[in-house]
């Protein structure tokens, strides 16, 4: 007899066992009858299309009432027909329940690859997968993500361009990960054709009059017990060096040479480099070997723990900021200012790519060639022009 919905609703379980019932039109396709009374559209057929000696294999379709009759039977006779091919709709449907999810390709990626990678590199990785890729897309298979997911993702986040393409950076190097292991067929990264966001470059450099009231909001708020003079010292050195934050407040003692006035960084964004110390440079560091919090600590700018260098700057920078009145300013702004400063004092290009270790390895490698007397010599008129404004 061919199942309806009025056989099935009609039918009455038995509390000792599951029961059956099965469509005549359709050899295989049935009912499951649980003792509970729950109800389970079913398909039932012999592996590979073999006859008897073949396995039996089922293939729960759905809950009868939450997908109709008809669907249900339409999927049964996909199956029947995958049977026919030499299918295994059970094996191909427990494959891929068990592919590996986006968490899985994630946690691969973050055990082996990221090792590669510098730290900073690593923080803003896991930043990104934390806040962005995994609430997204963390619990879909990775075979299964397709280049409208990722553009979906991707123009939720038109208010964060530069969050949005990087995080579809970061995924494109996981998906081709998964073509290399063979979880995504080749060639077919969803992060490909993707449309980045523009991403307006933020221009800001500090006045001769910004330059000053920061310096007299440095000097007043460490006299008011208000923020440490490490800290002061910290952000001096980032105007006067033109340094990144991270160049800085991970400095090391041992990484001064005090005779060729530089601070050889042993790893950077770009590598090992040199920080070329100006005069008023060398005047901070001595000062802030006066006044550090920790005499031992082998940090310049240790933190609270002699054992570990500074790393809260956020509060101490805003407060400076407030003091000073200069709004929309960054810490990384201060490297811009002592770029600018050096043009407007006349320094050529190359030397100032030298002074800064530019971010890109070709521009880099064309600054190779130029000395450190002449850089040093920048530097000195860098830090004559900005100590005279921060006195």
């Amino acid at each position: 007899m061919k199942l309806t919905k009025r056989r099935i609703d009609d039918a009455e379980p038995d509390p000792t066992k599951p029961t059956f019932i099965w469509d005549s039109s359709l050899t295989g396709f049935g009912v499951k009858v649980l003792q509970s009374g729950k109800k389970r559209y079913i398909y039932k057929y012999r592996q590979h299309g073999g006859g008897r000696r073949a396995s039996t294999r089922w293939v729960t379709i759905g809950n009868h009432g939450e997908i109709p009759l008809e669907s249900a039977r339409d999927i049964a006779r996909e199956f029947a027909t995958a049977v026919v091919r030499g299918e295994d709709p059970q094996a191909d449907k427990m494959a891929k329940r068990e592919a590996p999810s986006l968490t899985d390709l994630w946690e691969r990626f973050d055990a082996g690859e990221m090792k590669r990678l510098k730290s900073a590199t690593i923080r803003d990785y896991h930043s990104l997968w934390r806040n962005i890729l995994e609430p997204n897309l963390g619990k879909r298979r990775v075979a299964d993500i397709s280049r409208s997911d990722v553009d979906r993702m991707h123009s939720a986040m038109s208010a964060t361009p530069y969050q949005a393409n990087r995080s579809v950076a970061v995924l494109s190097k996981m998906m081709t990960l998964a073509e290399i292991w063979e979880w995504r067929q080749q060639g077919t990264n969803p992060c490909r054709y993707v449309r980045r966001h523009a991403e307006g470059k933020r221009e800001r450099y500090m006045s001769q009059q910004e330059l000053e009231r920061l310096g007299a909001a440095l000097s007043s708020l460490v006299d008011d017990g208000l923020i440490w003079p490490d800290m002061a010292n910290l952000f001096r050195l980032l105007l006067f060096v033109g340094a990144r934050r991270s160049e800085i407040s991970n400095c090391e003692w041992d990484w001064i040479d005090w005779d060729r006035r530089i601070i050889a960084l042993p790893d950077s964004k770009t590598g090992a480099k040199p920080l070329f110390l100006s005069n008023e440079a060398i005047t901070v560091l001595e000062s802030q070997k006066i006044t550090t919090r920790h005499q031992s600590s082998k940090f310049v700018f240790p933190g609270m723990k002699a054992s570990q260098s500074i790393v809260n700057l956020a509060k101490p920078w805003k407060l400076i900021c407030e003091e000073a009145k200069l709004d929309d300013l960054r810490i990384h702004d201060l490297r811009h200012t002592a770029a600018s400063v050096a043009v407007g004092q006349g320094v050529a290009l190359p030397i100032i790519g030298r002074l800064l270790g530019h971010t890109q390895t070709q521009t880099t490698a064309r600054y190779a060639h130029v000395d450190a007397d002449p850089a040093l010599r920048a530097a000195d008129t860098i830090g004559q022009a900005i100590g005279a404004a921060i006195k």
